[in-house]
């Protein structure tokens, strides 16, 4: 019988094309670098090089801001729970699971994502090792991806990682999805979301440019990619009447910002949107201890 076919599907192409920004940015493998991936960054290279000069940011540098603050919230995470375990949605060519092996040998970090894009994954990580597991493969939006939870220990804290999904998901899809986490995750003593996501270019002067790029892109992706939120507290209640406690918006200018002076500390207006083309949010579900 012919499995069904996700309406989500095609997406993936915007994976190639990320995984070879990540490789040629030096924070991946070359066994995450495709053909595919290749040709589109050089099909895509001048416009980026124009929106980096003129809009203050492009795809490919918001790629390595979302990407170096989950892996440091992920990091601060392991280190406060050394317990916790990792299950990455829509993981496309990602480096992360592997270069987490690499820090903890120890971790159980599970990748998920549609069967072909899986089958191209399981068989880049196993290049590299053995006995790399393979890529679980379900639609987030089925009842297949509750039975993912199954295999992770509901005694231990669950990580949840997404990254350059969210936008494709109109506001109903979005909620849809945040609730499958919230209520497949409810038994674990601590659950946590860590995401990307593009927020309306409210403070952007090329805020006309930006949406009409990304039209285009809702057309390629075949997707209802769009901007959902103009402000943190927007999200921070999304999110809450989704079922999690604790929603920390994070914004990179101040992220690094802070992070290059430690003795630098910064207070963030919840309503406030700084500027920046991508926000990464640590949403999280903790049991209350009896």
């Amino acid at each position: 019988m012919a499995q069904n076919l996700s309406e989500h599907r095609h997406i993936s192409f915007t994976a190639h094309y990320t995984g070879y920004i990540w490789y040629s940015m030096g924070i991946s493998h070359p066994v995450f670098a495709t053909g595919k991936g290749k040709f589109l960054a050089k099909i895509l290279h001048p416009l980026e090089s124009w929106a980096e000069k003129h809009v203050g940011g492009s795809m490919r540098t918001t790629l390595k801001q979302r990407h170096s603050i989950i892996d440091r919230q992920l990091t601060d995470l392991i280190q406060q729970r050394p317990d916790v375990q990792v299950l990455e949605i829509a993981s496309g060519l990602s480096p992360r699971s592997w270069n987490f092996r690499q820090k903890f040998p120890n971790i159980h970090y599970r990748e998920l994502d549609l069967p072909e894009m899986a089958k191209i994954k399981t068989r880049a990580l196993q290049q590299l090792d053995a006995q790399a597991p393979e890529v679980l493969t379900a639609d987030i939006f089925t009842q297949d991806f509750e039975k993912i939870f199954l295999g992770f220990d509901t005694s231990r804290p669950l990580a949840i990682i997404s990254e350059g999904l969210i936008n494709y998901f109109d506001k109903s899809m979005l909620n849809k999805l945040l609730q499958g986490i919230t209520e497949y995750g409810q038994e674990f003593t601590e659950l946590h979301y860590l995401t990307d996501i593009y927020p309306e270019p409210v403070k952007n002067k090329l805020a006309n440019f930006i949406w009409t790029s990304s039209k285009l892109l809702k057309v390629m992706s075949r997707s209802s990619f769009t901007f959902h939120f103009i402000n943190p507290s927007e999200i921070q209640t999304f999110f809450g009447n989704a079922g999690f406690g604790l929603v920390d918006v994070i914004q990179p200018t101040a992220f690094f910002q802070n992070a290059a002076d430690s003795n630098l500390i910064s207070f963030q207006n919840p309503e406030e949107h700084g500027g920046d083309l991508v926000w990464v949010i640590h949403a999280a579900v903790k049991k209350q201890r009896s």
